[in-house]
């Protein structure tokens, strides 16, 4: 077995780079699954065992060599990830606040109610010292329009609520607590009261100002349909956009055309290579001069930079521009551009960058289709397998692409946002060509002819482009069954899928099909994932119950983002309005439904129904959202409890109710400094 390991290993020179990623993030991801914070020695004793790790390695033979640099990088990338946790650390609102909020304006787009949002910055809060002031606070804004217009850089002011970031909606789900602290984001809230100026400077917020400057003027040279799409793949502001135009395109899986992400980044680089590369070769003199290819290489690489620059510079935006620049740069190298050792080094640097970036779909799906089409098309290159007759080649190579990056990504999709695209592939084959042969270059010729105020054509060809993608998501959204809900599925399944695909794609040699053992094993944990009966949020404003006919819910309204996430990581289609016309009884803010094989489940909102309630049983659950001092005969969930255990899922068995908290699952770290102590 040893012998054979060993020959394995060897197999794989040459190719070994392409799992530093892999390793790296192996570490990463041990990092965040921890219950507990690394201390600042844990770190430093950890890096000093790679380091160790790494002399060892250095000289060993291969397949020896090769462990212990797997080990070396596991170990560097979970220090990498509480090093990077440890430099955003920044102050936390420890408690509900109400009152005056001034700070800068550093970022503004729109909330899932289409509120406006503003991030603010050097923020001052009311009787809370600077020492505990949030580094970073969002707010949204739902006062009427006849406030200020909030602006980049300007000090502004408002009296509204602030509040903690939110912990997971349920054990084990998406931890927004632990994403506002590495964006050093530690508060967020909402105001009715309109928006005063303090101060209009614009202060360091330049970049900032000048995309929302240049995105009002591509939205007043712009039909009003197409404005806020233009803003968007253009300047990265997608405040304008319409909730309805953002359905249609999620429905349709188009969404990725908003964000400036790997594609847009691509298909830019590849229109200003090829429009220099060809502007070259037409200059006899100059051609004979310089080498045309590098230099489109340069100009394509500075192009980027300058979209990066603009576009706002988010996390997707910088991985996209890694991914560009590292295959730019091969080429300035004469190495090959599309390789998957290429897109090895673009994944290291963005995980020593912002190891963060790992646990997110972004980084997940964007990766996973560049991996999966570097691997296919050099598969199909190496092999010499045409993609039929060269007049026909362009087209079949956008539906293989097409192809190929909607099964690579749809997994992850469907894990990250419970839903299936089921006209994602004519959508995308109706709708990239577009945006890569009309929308990007009219956006490039704009920007260059706007200099000689001579933007109105390109801007108009790249309408055109805009409004038959917008008119390709809205016609594949409205048919029947244009997607599928899916459940959320356990916590082994994602990594389980991302390492039997980069087994299968990394892995040389026929044991490579091993990794499709991983994918089969992943797709039967999905299918027996099994859904809490019980749910109950943080708060004790909202409780779910799991029936024969889906999940119901004890209110029609409030707590809406909860609700929404419930019912989506159940795999269901029905709002919170349907959900809660399941619920056997509920009157004057007391919500009672049987429990199979238990007592009742009985929520009580509001202090009247606290103070009218009866009692309860033995056998029964009772959540209230009101603190009570009242012992209760039955298991009871308050805002005493919760405030400690977060969420709640409850599981019911013959033996009893099985409870598991948020808090259980997640534990506590950097990011749950402000939570109060636990016994549990």
């Amino acid at each position: 077995m040893i012998r054979n390991f060993r020959i394995a290993v060897l197999e794989q020179q040459g190719h070994l780079f392409n799992w530093v990623p892999v390793c790296l993030g192996g570490g990463i991801g041990t990092y965040f699954l921890l219950r507990f914070e690394p201390t600042v020695a844990l770190l430093c004793l950890v890096m000093a065992i790679a380091a160790g790790a790494a002399l060892i390695a250095h000289g060993r033979e291969t397949d020896t060599a090769a462990l212990v640099w797997c080990l070396t990088l596991v170990l560097t990338g979970f220090t990498l990830a509480g090093v990077r946790a440890q430099s955003v650390a920044a102050p936390v609102l420890g408690f509900r606040y109400y009152g005056p909020i001034e700070g800068r304006v550093v970022g503004l787009d729109r909330s899932a109610s289409d509120a406006v949002r503003v991030t603010l910055t050097d923020v001052v809060l009311e009787n809370v010292a600077p020492i505990r002031t949030p580094h970073k606070v969002r707010v949204s804004l739902h006062a009427r329009e006849d406030g200020t217009a909030p602006k980049p850089g300007m000090i502004v002011g408002t009296t509204g609520h602030l509040s903690p970031p939110a912990g997971p909606v349920e054990p084990g789900g998406f931890d927004f607590q632990r994403h506002a602290w590495f964006q050093r984001l530690g508060a967020i809230g909402y105001s009715r009261t309109p928006l005063v100026t303090l101060s209009s400077t614009e202060g360091n917020a330049t970049i900032l100002a000048l995309r929302m400057r240049l995105s009002k003027a591509i939205q007043t040279r712009m039909p009003p349909q197409v404005a806020g799409f233009a803003a968007a793949v253009t300047t990265g502001d997608r405040s304008a956009i319409s909730q309805d135009v953002l359905e249609s395109l999620r429905i349709a899986n188009l969404a990725h055309l908003l964000a400036i992400s790997g594609l847009h980044m691509g298909l830019l680089a590849a229109f200003v290579f090829g429009a220099v590369r060809v502007g070259v070769a037409v200059i006899p003199p100059l051609a004979v001069r310089i080498n045309g290819k590098k230099a489109a290489a340069v100009v394509a690489l500075a192009a980027s930079a300058a979209y990066l620059v603009v576009s706002g510079g988010s996390v997707s935006t910088q991985r996209a521009f890694v991914m560009t620049a590292v295959m730019l740069t091969a080429i300035l190298l004469d190495r090959r551009a599309l390789s998957l050792r290429a897109v090895a080094v673009a994944a290291t640097i963005v995980l020593t960058m912002r190891p963060e970036a790992l646990l997110g779909p972004g980084f997940q799906m964007s990766f996973a289709a560049t991996t999966a089409l570097v691997a296919v098309f050099g598969g199909l290159r190496d092999r010499e397998i045409p993609l039929g007759p060269k007049w026909f080649r362009p087209v079949s190579a956008v539906v293989v692409s097409s192809l190929v990056a909607g099964l690579a990504t749809a997994p992850f999709a469907a894990m990250h946002f419970n839903h299936l695209a089921h006209y994602g592939l004519p959508a995308n084959l109706m709708s990239v060509p577009v945006m890569g042969t009309i929308v990007v270059p009219a956006a490039v010729l704009a920007g260059v002819l706007s200099l000689l105020g001579l933007e109105a054509v390109p801007l108009w060809i790249m309408a055109q482009g805009l409004s038959w993608i917008q008119g390709v998501a809205s016609f594949f959204s409205s048919l029947e069954g244009a997607r599928s809900f899916v459940v959320t599925p356990g916590g082994w399944v994602l990594p389980l899928v991302a390492f039997g695909a980069l087994w299968v794609i990394l892995w040389r040699k026929p044991s490579r099909w091993g990794g499709v053992g991983c994918l089969v094993l992943a797709g039967v944990l999905w299918s027996q994932t099994e859904r809490p009966d019980i749910l109950i949020s943080d708060t004790g404003g909202l409780v779910g119950l799991m029936t024969a006919d889906g999940r119901a819910l004890s209110k029609p309204r409030g707590n809406g983002f909860v609700a929404r996430s419930w019912l989506e990581n159940d795999g269901s289609a029905r709002d919170q309005e349907d959900a809660a016309s399941r619920w056997d009884a509920s009157e004057k803010g007391m919500s009672v439904m049987p429990i199979v094989g238990q007592g009742r489940l009985i929520h009580l909102s509001g202090k009247r129904a606290l103070s009218a309630f009866q009692g309860c049983h033995q056998g029964d659950i009772l959540v209230t959202n009101q603190t009570s001092d009242i012992r209760w005969a039955c298991q009871s969930f308050g805002p005493e409890n919760l405030r400690v255990l977060g969420a709640v899922a409850i599981q019911i068995s013959p033996s009893g109710p099985k409870v598991v908290s948020a808090r259980q699952v997640s534990g506590r770290r950097l990011w749950h400094a402000t939570l109060p102590h636990s016994d549990q």
